[in-house]
Parts: C-alpha cells; structure tokens; sequence
C-alpha cells in the first residue's frame, strides 16, 4: 500500500476546512443514479457491477453518494467521500471502494483532511438489511464493544466471536474491533473540536484504553495529533459550558417540519417537549442521565447534548440519528414510491418524508401497547402518568427518565389507569425482557422479536410491527390494523395488494398515508 506523500502533507496546510465544505456548485449532478444494489467483498464494493458509476459520482462530486461507500486513493494513501471537493480526480487504476471508512483503514488509507469522511449521514444500505453484519454494526455504534467487548457483541446477537468476525470482515471490510476503533476516532475528534476537556480525559472517554493508543490512532486516521486538531477551527459551533454541540448530517430533501412535529405531538410531559422548530428531552444513557436540544439547520440538525459522561456521546448521537431517521436515503425511497398510482401524488408532495424511530426499543414496546386503541394525546397523557409512578428522578431537576423493565416487572398493574389486559401486557414485557424471553435491543433479529413479542398476552401483530418500526427502525413494515391507515387508505383506494409493491419502503408508505390523513382533517 502507498503511503501518504505530498497530496497528504498540502492537505496538512489547510486551516478553515468545514464540517460540511462542498459547496452547492461542487454536487451538480452530471449523470443519473443507477442501481444502488451494492455487492461487497472483503468491504470493497464489487467494481464489476458498479465501479463507472461510483467512479462518475467522484467525479462530478455527487453528494448524494456521499455515505453510500468509501473512495479510496492507494496513491496518496487518503479515502474520501465520494464529494470531495479537491480539485485532483484520482485515475480509475488508483481507486478502491469501501463499505465503511474502518474498511479503508484496514486498508491502510488516512482520512481527508479537507471532506471530513467521517462527517457524512451514514450508509442508507445498511439501514435496509438485518443480516448478522448490520446487525452487529448497529450495536458498534451505539457503543456495545466500547462496554462489553467483542464478546459481549457475540453474546447479544447470539453468535460465536469467530463467526461474527468472518461476517463483519467479509460485509462491512473490518472486525468489530476496527469498527470500533473507527467510531472511537470520530468521537473523540468531536470533543476535542467542541470542548475544551484535557486529551487524557478525551481519550478514555471516547473508549481508549490508553493515551498512547489515543494518540497512534489519531495519527493513523486523521494524519495529524490532538494537537494539531485543536488548534484547527471548530467550525463555527459556539460551545457553552457543559454541553456539546454538533452537527447532525442528513440527505436532501427532508421534510424536518413533518419531524420535529411528529415528536411534538407524542412528547411525553416529564420527559419531552417541542415544536415544529426544536424537541428536547432526557434519555438514559450507559453512563447515566442525558438531556438533548436539537433544531433544524441549513443541511443538518444542530444538537445540543448534555451528558452525565462524555463516553456516552456515541450511543446519545446514534439514538439521535434513529429518531429523526437521519441516515435514510430519500431519493431512493421517492423514486421506487413514486411509480405506484396512489403513493405517487403523496410523495410529490411531501418530499422527504422520513419515518421517525424511537429513542429505546423498550420505550417503542410501552409507547405502542399503550397506544393501542386510543388517540395519541391520550396514550402520552397515560405515558406520563407512568412515567410519573415508575420514572427515575432526575436531580435537579423536575424531569424523569422514561422507566425500564425492571420498574414495570416490580409493579401492580392495577395502579395503572387503564385496561386490566393492557397494564398485565407492561409487567408481562418488563419480565420477558429483564428473563431475556424478549431480545429486545437495536441488534436483534426483526423476525425473532416479532414472534418473541406476540407470545405475550396483549401483544398483537399492530403492536408488534408499530415496534419493528419505531423501535429498530426497519424501513419495511406495514402498519395494517391501523385505524387511521386503515380509514385513510380507504379514501385513497388502496387495495391489501397494493402494499407488497412498495416493498422494502413500506414504513415510508405508512408515514404518507398517515400524513395524507392528518392533510384531510385539516
């Protein structure tokens, strides 16, 4: 593998490179997208299927790739996104694609100094598969391997170490541990541009086991020390005490209206609030408490995160992401939703339309027993009513944190106010998973949970799906049995087989059709 030489050390010069620098000039799109069925080996994209067009998206810097796969350069040893706005087009005899930037890492390659690789909304394709490698990259990235290593990994995907490892290597291009050594990085240039802790404090907070390790895998990735990177602009993120501030990256279009509104209307009081324009609440984080503010921003969402631990910022990020389902891919979604008859009016008119996830899985399981059957307004009325019986106490503030299994397992379920079926299904669940009847995480297999959840008494298939949906953000679920979408599907004169067609984008489909009701009551 060539090592970085001049390109790498001109790249070092450059002072007031952006969080997101390609301007609007650099993204006009010179050529149509095709197929985006990406075949993988060895985490290096299969050139004989699509490395033209790949290779047409660097040179007309398509934004729009950006996230789906890595450009690597063997020559000056650098992977970028595919809108790298430098003026230097690679020979199509030098470029490699990877799955993931650890992949190209693996590889030997350094990180851009001037794109920001690690910058950009994560890969779309990934948020479509649920085989045993997303799966476990999904956990990576919430932190799983930072708390309980590669073996703890295994054990919740319920899989030996040896063969998850062929997996990742094979699908994604890197082991769990290059994975998480790839997040490690990126977490911890996100505290040194936006705080001002100490380097050691940084480093055992983004998961390093040691300074040295800290510092070697900076020079590895990025080219240059913690030093160097504080000294470089923070982008023009004003930073306060005791929080941090960050960009969230997404794809165009996206309709953040729809979003913000979405988590408005199903704030739980004690926990949440918003508005079209902001939505802020408290999550339980590993480390402990965690408070998040996010607003709407030209070309991201702007977060600002208060952690109890700074180790923590990977897995509030992540669950920040699946809420506001920032990783999606809307052209895709539009173009194959657009061609049916009913949906396609729908989506012209509401231009990315995301579907909103959960910030636990635990909580998309109360929040859709509870639902069942009742308005929104009255099932958060009831939320927080348990939240208020169940909840832990924040200190310092008059705020709870949304409550875990093991409170709704110890409680009566007739102190709460609702159907004796509903409340026995709360303490059934927080059992099921507290015995691990229930696999209830972001890594586990749809499928399984499924037919896990429906077990229990009280859990039916509309449940179990508005969970697939909300809680592990499965891009394909059908929400039938929904009276809203059974009500306004009617009126747009969808038929039980239409639904198969708009597979595997049906979640989408269902947030049109919901939406398209909200539209004609209004």
């Amino acid at each position: 593998m060539a090592k970085p030489h001049d390109y790498c050390r001109r790249e070092a010069h450059i002072q007031n490179a952006s969080a997101d620098p390609v301007s609007e000039t650099d993204a006009v799109v010179r050529f149509p997208l095709a197929s985006r069925d990406l075949t993988l080996h060895d985490g290096c994209v299969n050139e004989t299927l699509d490395f033209d067009t790949k290779y047409r998206a660097v040179l007309s810097r398509d934004r729009r790739f950006d996230g789906w796969f890595i450009v690597g350069v063997t020559s000056t040893g650098i992977y970028c996104r595919p809108s790298c706005p430098t003026p230097i087009h690679p020979k199509p005899s030098n470029v490699e694609f990877f799955a993931t930037a650890a992949a190209a890492q693996r590889h030997g390659l350094r990180s851009c100094k001037r794109c920001r690789p690690d910058a950009v909304p994560g890969s779309p394709e990934l948020t479509r598969r649920d085989d045993l490698a997303t799966r476990a990259l999904r956990l990576i990235t919430d932190g799983v391997v930072d708390r309980d290593g590669v073996s703890g990994l295994a054990a919740a995907l319920t899989t030996g170490v040896r063969q998850l490892n062929r997996a990742l290597v094979a699908e994604l291009g890197a082991s769990p541990l290059e994975l998480a050594r790839a997040q490690r990085a990126h977490n911890a240039r996100v505290l040194i541009e936006t705080t001002e802790m100490s380097f050691a404090e940084i480093a055992f907070a983004a998961g390093f086991g040691s300074i040295r390790q800290f510092n070697d895998t900076f020079m590895a990735v990025y080219d240059l020390t913690p030093s160097q990177l504080r000294r470089r602009p923070a982008h023009g993120l004003l930073q306060t005490a005791g929080t941090i501030t960050l960009r969230l990256p997404h794809r165009e279009p996206i309709a953040l209206d729809h979003l913000f509104r979405f988590h408005a209307k199903r704030a739980i009081a004690g926990i949440e609030e918003g508005d079209h324009r902001q939505y802020r609440r408290w999550l339980r984080a590993e480390g402990g408490p965690a408070h998040l503010e996010l607003e709407p921003a030209d070309g991201h969402i702007l977060a600002h995160l208060r952690l109890h631990r700074p180790a923590d910022l990977a897995q509030v990020v992540n669950r920040c992401r699946a809420m506001f389902d920032l990783d999606a891919d809307p052209v895709s979604i539009a173009d194959h939703l657009r061609t049916e008859p009913v949906l396609g009016p729908l989506v012209t008119r509401n231009p990315g339309l995301r579907s909103p996830g959960c910030a636990d899985p635990f909580e998309a399981v109360v929040r859709a027993i509870v639902g069942q059957q009742v308005t929104v307004s009255a099932a958060c009325t009831t939320i927080a009513r348990l939240t208020a019986q169940l909840g832990e106490a924040i200190p310092h503030t008059d705020a709870r944190l949304f409550p875990t299994p093991e409170a709704f397992a110890g409680a009566d379920p007739s102190k709460f106010a609702m159907p004796v079926r509903r409340a026995a299904a709360l303490t059934a669940i927080g059992r099921a998973v507290l015995d691990g009847d229930v696999d209830l995480h972001l890594g586990a297999d749809p499928d399984e949970l499924c037919t896990q959840l429906r077990a229990i008494d009280g859990i039916g298939p509309w449940t179990a799906n508005y969970v697939l949906m909300r809680g592990l953000s499965h891009p394909d679920i059908y929400l039938a049995g929904d009276l809203i979408i059974e009500r306004s599907a009617a009126r747009l004169g969808v038929a039980a087989s239409d639904t198969a067609r708009w597979a595997p984008w049906r979640s989408y489909a269902t947030h049109h059709i919901w939406n398209h009701s909200l539209e004609t009551n209004s």
